[in-house]
């Protein structure tokens, strides 16, 4: 592998955004890691008495952006879960997340939860907790209704404007 070739990977995985990237073919062994300004390269061969193999420029990082993407089946099943979802769902008001954090449907692990399906809310009713660095988040309901759907699991990861209840406001 020559200079060019490592340059052009280097470039490869700054723009793919991986933080991290370790190659090993034959006697060459490559780590790429990107920080938030610095860029680090560590080049080891090891010497072999034959030719060093020929090894495309950009094996890794094509394997990380190939293995989130689903199959082509499984996205037409998703597309149609999402149809029929929203068919089902197109009545109902979707309360979501203002933060990112961790989301709670208890005050406290000896608490019971705030809200259950089929329970109904005023709004300004709090339906769950999000904790923050530490901080835990009341979210109150923005609208009066009946709790359809929970969607997100007590004590998981939640992101900004994720859907976390479904209300039927009828």
């Amino acid at each position: 592998m020559d200079l060019k070739e490592i340059q052009n990977l280097i470039k490869f995985v700054a723009k793919s955004g991986a933080s991290e990237v370790k190659l090993e073919t034959g006697d060459v062994k490559i780590t790429i890691r990107t920080g938030s300004d610095e860029k680090e390269t560590i080049v080891q061969q090891v010497p072999m008495g034959g030719q060093m193999p020929q090894m495309p420029a950009q094996p890794q990082p094509q394997q990380q952006q190939q293995a989130p993407a689903p199959s082509q089946e499984s996205a037409q099943q998703s597309s149609d879960d999402q149809k029929s979802a929203g068919e089902d769902n197109s009545n109902y008001i979707t309360v979501k997340s203002p933060i990112i954090g961790t989301f709670y449907r208890k005050p406290s692990p000896d608490k019971p939860t705030f809200v259950e399906v089929g329970d109904s809310v005023k709004e300004g009713d709090v339906l769950c907790v999000i904790e923050a660095m530490k901080l835990f988040n009341e979210i109150e309901s923005e609208v009066s209704g009946k709790i359809v759907k929970v969607l997100v699991d007590d004590a998981s990861p939640v992101e900004f404007d994720q859907p976390l209840f479904l209300v039927d406001p009828s």
